[in-house]
């Protein structure tokens, strides 16, 4: 249990997919970077799989996700703004940018710069190797195998338009209790176990997004604050519960909802899902 969470950076463009074994995370944060394509931030824990990717590089919203959960964070490299905000949080870099190289591999079956792919077992070995702890204690998030009644009624789909490049639909799974990714209509598989991914969680985080950077053509790098705290709707077993999240930069989000009382998880996989906060979703 106190083995190191290592976090992956994987991009979520159309050549990236299908993805590798990003079903085998336990948490997935999903936001919005350059043009309207999301990312994804997957935090590994409980499993390790050799291969996971395509692996591309970090964004401002990883200085505020790693350090929560005191991960290794594993990527293709950033720019120079992110390499410092990065050495400036103290995250213990496992990029191509410092020199790391024997937990990456080159798949033929993606074109460059699609093609580059991670080792969790890998960078736990180059962390050891490089001197970095190798367990360490964190605040896990909260769960509960049972939950109070959700705000009726069930829910059975959810619309998330993060962009109008990317729609994302979680449609849910009473036979597996779970949620089904749809992304911009069509079933969002692993190319890892050949499954269409699917969530036993789906948090909706509104969450601020300040403009970092714009570059010549007009995309938009953002900061998205993931401390302090904001509005928020947890998705589990079917229901529906709103709330609110709040976080520091050393723990993850605890979730509560009008009376203080916390909203917990069902035990299993959880997606975040990190949108502006002028974003509406859309339920059935």
């Amino acid at each position: 249990i106190a083995q190191r969470v290592v976090s992956v950076k994987i991009e979520n463009s159309v050549e990236a997919r299908p993805q590798t074994n990003i079903q085998l995370a336990d948490v997935v944060y999903e936001s919005v970077t350059e043009g309207g394509i999301t990312r994804f931030n997957a935090i590994f824990h409980s499993q390790a799989p050799e291969s996971v990717g395509p692996v591309r590089s970090a964004r401002l919203s990883d200085t505020y996700i790693v350090p929560q959960y005191h991960a290794l964070f594993g990527f293709s490299g950033a720019s120079p703004t992110v390499n410092a905000a990065v050495n400036a949080a103290h995250i213990e870099n496992l990029s191509e940018d410092a020199g790391v190289t024997a937990p990456f591999t080159r798949s033929k079956k993606h074109a460059a710069p699609h093609n580059l792919f991670g080792s969790v077992p890998g960078f736990r070995a180059e962390a050891e190797r490089r001197g970095m702890p190798t367990t360490m204690s964190i605040t896990g998030l909260a769960f509960d195998r049972s939950a109070a009644p959700g705000v009726p009624p069930a829910i059975t789909q959810i619309t998330i338009p993060f962009s109008s490049y990317n729609t994302v639909r979680w449609d849910y799974d009473a036979a597996s209790n779970t949620y089904l990714r749809v992304n911009n209509g069509k079933a969002f598989m692993d190319a890892g176990t050949g499954q269409q991914v699917h969530a036993t969680n789906v948090v909706v985080m509104w969450v601020q997004h300040n403009t970092a950077s714009t570059d010549v053509v007009g995309s938009t790098t953002y900061e998205i604050v993931l401390a302090g705290s904001g509005r928020a709707t947890v998705f589990r077993n079917g229901q529906r519960y709103d709330c609110t999240w709040e976080a520091t930069k050393d723990a993850p989000p605890v979730f509560r909802a009008a009376d203080g009382t916390q909203v917990k998880l069902s035990p299993g996989n959880t997606w975040m899902q990190i949108i502006r906060t002028d974003i509406n979703i859309s339920m059935q």
